[in-house]
């Protein structure tokens, strides 16, 4: 009997110590979730997708909230205005929260901000100032937009505001008189619902409050939260570079200086397969942001004039003129009106700076071209024999040689391999080939001829 005791006395405390072990993980499994979306300098079409998926992925989820944590000075219009729809179609209640301190909201980052269920910012940031700019002439800096675009902008802020039951007249002021806010200013005319030094404290302060999301109401329950980053996954990074409109011009010029090499330098093929990968890249960005057709034409143009200038002896008249026309088509083809005023000035200087290494470009190509023309013409196949040439694509035995500055097939008449950079001797031409030997080889057999 007492055996019998001390077996039920030991299954009792077996079973406690199996309670006490899954008593925490049930309480931590039942922890309410919050996912933090990130939105850092500029918003781009790649942005747009990362915050569409990422409140897809709460609400399949079932989490408690998502929090978009703000940082950017201004992006794309159509990015905006996807963001803005996926959260206003958003089942999961969305906290907009400036931050860390010294963090901006700023142009688009504003209408972002407004359109939260419930808007925090830190401690020392700052909201507002979403007039839209658009380019000036060069040496000028941005300028606003028109007067349509500002009141569309200026309506749509308006809505937003109403909508969130924030004062739409303040608010309309952010984009008619370029209007900016501090923490403080925002909580204090209700433009923001709260101020909070960290996400920690960001969260106490909303738990229990009640958030309207479509026709449903809830009460949130944040406190304790496991929050989770959702970070851009490989496709929105790539997006979100291609569509920045200033890396998006590098890879169109990138493109179309490879191609003019490509040209000018037939058989090399690397500045041909780069330029064709980067004009690629740069115009599926440029279909990724709003663009000026007159300016996308002067870019055409320009490519055009540059291409010409290899095949015309103006001697840098067309070369000048497509540099010109590449350049201004550049500067003028953004029309973003939620970019900040500070970036379409780097733009400009980015711009200029492309300009300068085109003209430096042109430079080498007018100079070289002119001294080819200079050169008397060839007659004959007595001129081609023991002519010096270059290996620009490895003979095996057939391949690329350099001579008088063309490109010529050659075919090593001994059979041997010849790298690249080699010099060579022409021993004769037939047809369009020429037929080489190394340098040392054509000098041996020249002095047994003697």
């Amino acid at each position: 009997m007492k055996h019998k005791k001390h077996v039920a006395l030991a299954l009792a405390l077996a079973a406690l110590l199996v309670v006490l072990t899954v008593l925490p993980a049930a309480t931590e499994a039942v922890k309410p979730a919050v996912y933090v979306l990130h939105i850092n300098e500029t918003v781009t079409a790649g942005t747009a997708k990362h915050i569409s998926r990422g409140l897809e992925k709460a609400a399949s989820d079932g989490v408690e909230a998502v929090v978009i944590m703000l940082n950017t000075p201004g992006g794309l219009v159509t990015a905006t205005l996807d963001i803005l729809q996926a959260m206003s179609a958003s089942a999961v209640p969305i906290i907009t929260y400036v931050s860390p301190q010294g963090a901006i909201a700023a142009s688009a980052g504003t209408f972002i901000l407004l359109n939260g269920h419930i808007a925090a910012m830190s401690p020392g940031t700052t909201c507002g100032a979403a007039m839209p700019v658009t380019a000036a002439a060069p040496g000028e800096g941005a300028q606003a937009a028109d007067q349509k675009t500002i009141n569309f902008l200026a309506g749509h802020m308006k809505s937003i505001a109403r909508e969130r039951g924030r004062p739409a007249d303040l608010a309309e002021k952010f984009v008619t008189e370029n209007l900016s806010m501090d923490n403080g200013e925002a909580l204090e005319k209700n433009i923001v619902d709260l101020n909070a030094a960290d996400m920690d404290d960001l969260l106490q302060k909303i738990n229990g409050m009640t958030v309207k999301t479509g026709t449903e109401s809830k009460i949130l329950n944040t406190s304790g939260s496991i929050v989770t980053d959702v970070p851009m996954d490989t496709r929105e990074s790539f997006i979100h570079l291609i569509s920045n409109p200033t890396l998006s011009m590098i890879l169109l010029l990138l493109g179309i200086y490879g191609l003019i090499i490509g040209f000018y330098s037939p058989g090399l093929f690397v500045p041909e397969i780069i330029g064709s990968i980067s004009l690629i890249l740069g115009l599926t960005g440029m279909g990724l942001f709003q663009g000026n057709l007159g300016a996308g034409l002067l870019i055409l143009l320009g490519a055009g004039l540059l291409i010409a200038e290899l095949f015309t002896p103006t001697y840098g008249i067309l070369g000048v003129g497509g540099l010109a026309s590449l350049v201004l088509g550049v500067l003028f083809f953004p029309i973003e009106p939620l970019m900040p005023a500070d970036w379409f000035q780097s733009f400009k200087v980015m711009a200029l700076g492309v300009g300068v290494i085109g003209a430096i470009f042109l430079v080498i190509v007018v100079t070289s071209l002119a001294r080819i023309r200079r050169l008397d013409p060839v007659h004959g196949e007595a001129e081609f024999q023991h002519a010096a040439a270059y290996v620009v694509k490895r003979l095996d035995p057939e391949g690329l040689v350099r001579f008088r500055g063309e490109i010529w097939q050659a075919v090593s008449k001994d059979g041997l391999n010849i790298p690249e950079e080699q010099k060579v001797r022409v021993i004769e031409r037939r047809g369009m080939k020429l037929y080489v030997s190394t340098a040392v080889k054509a000098a041996e057999d020249k002095q047994t001829e003697e």
